[in-house]
């Protein structure tokens, strides 16, 4: 049995011997010679060369409705996924700085802002797709953690960015590929080799080039944003940040694709909100954006992050991760442009080499494991 248009219906199996004749409209196209995955009624479905009747795809001119079996369909526009990608990065990149911008709104108050942002667009999709809003029984723990532990994450980032150099913050935040393959070895029993090891130890260097904490480098450390004690409760909250965003990944690979990403995202909102409202009256921080300034640059945060969600979700679509990952590194060296542009704050060689060891760290760590899919690929196929 042939399966017809992608897996979501079978083929009829055929009855007939004889290959009908060729309707005149259906040979204008190229690729003339591939057989139709999805024959008509009563046409032979295996055995033949060149069938042409197509019984899925009426009213469209053969051989533009189905593909030969074994043969990758080419993409519109090659490289669509990467540009997706670096537009991105590039959102990302913006909302992190409209971030530094804010005078007067606590970070934790901004997560609770995009929160709702993302309540407010995911909510049609679950009535849409009929998902519910709770998740199957067995999933919900797993839904609730990785809700708990995306929001805390995003919560920590933002203080980052709020009390220390926006290209710092944003470069430790690229070695959650490393502590991901640490995570999933623990949890998960995925392998773990000596590269693995090695790109760790390349990340862990980038942070301590970043942090530069005093028993290295001394009581005075030059090229910071205001004191060191903030600089070092940045450089913890960020680290936080990415060992939270690394267990929300080995948590989705947990649950594999047995609940919709749409649920995901919704406990991720729900929770953080409700955890964010909380900390804001145990803060006593809660308080409107005295400023129009500030009002607009929250509701500019909150598109920004949303449209850079979507783009990446488009590029891991049409794209495979390997280079998806590669060329997200690029979030790193818009930190900097921007950093250097609109904050007037040029980044310490320290910051330049720390970035250059986990983007080689984040970056090995990728193309190892885009190489090991294409080898299970490969090996799949034989």
């Amino acid at each position: 049995m042939v399966l017809c248009q992608g897996g979501e219906g079978a083929a009829a199996l055929a009855a007939g011997g004889k290959e009908p004749e060729v309707p005149p409209g259906r040979q204008d196209g190229a690729g003339a010679g591939q057989p139709c995955l999805c024959p008509a009624p009563g046409i032979e479905a295996a055995g033949a060369e060149e069938r042409r009747a197509c019984g899925c795809c009426s009213g469209m001119s053969w051989p533009r409705c189905c593909e030969a079996p074994g043969t990758k369909k080419k993409p519109a526009c090659p490289g669509l996924g990467l540009l997706y990608t670096v537009l991105s990065a590039f959102l990302f990149s913006l909302a992190s700085l409209f971030l530094k911008k804010i005078e007067d709104v606590h970070s934790v108050e901004v997560s609770a802002f995009r929160c709702v942002f993302q309540m407010a667009f995911v909510l049609p999709g679950l009535i849409y797709y009929k998902t519910g809003f709770l998740g199957p029984k067995g999933k919900r723990i797993f839904l609730f953690f990785r809700g708990f532990l995306g929001s805390t994450a995003m919560i920590l980032l933002y203080y980052a960015y709020q009390v220390m150099p926006l290209a710092d913050a944003t470069v430790i935040t690229f070695s959650s590929p490393v502590f991901t393959s640490l995570l999933a070895w623990i949890f998960l029993k995925e392998k773990y080799s000596i590269w693995d090891l090695l790109f760790t130890l390349f990340a862990i260097t980038g942070v301590i080039l970043i942090a530069r904490p005093p028993f290295l480098f001394g009581s005075h450390v030059a090229g910071i944003e205001g004191s060191y004690t903030d600089h070092l409760k940045g450089t913890v909250a960020a680290i936080t940040s990415t060992v939270s965003a690394a267990s929300t990944i080995v948590i989705l690979r947990k649950v594999g694709k047995s609940v919709h990403y749409f649920l995901s995202i919704w406990y991720y909102a729900v929770i953080g909100l409700i955890g964010c409202v909380i900390a804001l009256f145990v803060l006593n921080e809660w308080r409107l954006p005295h400023c129009g300034k500030d009002r607009v640059l929250l509701i500019l945060i909150g598109l920004l992050g949303l449209g850079g969600q979507i783009f990446l979700t488009k590029a891991l679509q049409i794209e495979k991760a390997g280079p998806v990952s590669i060329m997200k590194t690029m979030d790193v060296v818009f930190a900097f442009i921007l950093q250097i542009l609109f904050l007037n704050h040029l980044p310490t060689w320290w910051t330049v080499g720390g970035a250059l060891c986990v983007v080689a760290s984040s970056s090995g760590t990728a193309i190892r494991k885009w190489r090991q899919s294409v080898k299970k690929a490969k090996q799949s196929e034989i």
